[in-house]
């Protein structure tokens, strides 16, 4: 990580925090939203690592936490867990393919969702489950896949890969 990813980063998932909360919020489709600031989470932890990934998802929590009065703490752990795995996938897959957005995108997606439910059922507030697939996940899903490619091509325009992060054992096989 350069000096300039430390401020080029948090510029960013502010941004987007900002672009989520006031037009994005506005796009809905059978009660589905897109989620810009999980695909940049997911996104910067697949071009930067584990590290960044859990640092850049409890930002962007904490931001959306205190941007839309929720309780605080509950996105901030999600994106947190989830730029921490994206980083932990992105350092096991090839670099060279062009799927790895998608992949991580569509999981983290879907564990977002479940971890959500979960943790609002823990809190006391109950969504139904045909609701949360059917209704929610669905939907969200596909657009944020239909977000994984433009974002992934723009971070990796904004990071680009370091000689070191550049190098990757091909094993013959």
């Amino acid at each position: 990580m350069t000096a300039a990813d430390v401020f080029k980063a948090p510029g960013l998932l502010l941004l987007a925090a900002l672009l989520q909360v006031s037009v994005l919020w506005t796009i809905e489709v059978s009660n589905g939203h897109p989620d810009l600031l999980l695909v940049l989470v997911v996104v910067l932890a697949l071009v930067r690592g584990p590290l960044l990934g859990s640092v850049a998802g409890f930002s962007a929590g904490l931001f959306l936490d205190v941007a839309t009065f929720s309780t605080l703490g509950i996105s901030s752990l999600l994106l947190t867990l989830v730029g921490y795995w994206s980083g932990r996938l992105g350092s096991i897959m090839s670099k060279s393919s062009p799927h790895p957005p998608l992949l991580a995108v569509g999981l983290a997606t879907i564990a977002v969702a479940l971890g959500s439910a979960f943790l609002h059922f823990v809190l006391g507030s109950t969504v139904g489950a045909s609701e949360l697939l059917g209704r929610v996940l669905l939907p969200t899903l596909v657009l944020n896949l239909l977000l994984a490619y433009p974002v992934h091509r723009l971070v990796c325009r904004l990071f680009p890969r370091t000689t070191r992060a550049a190098r990757e054992v091909i094993v013959p096989g």
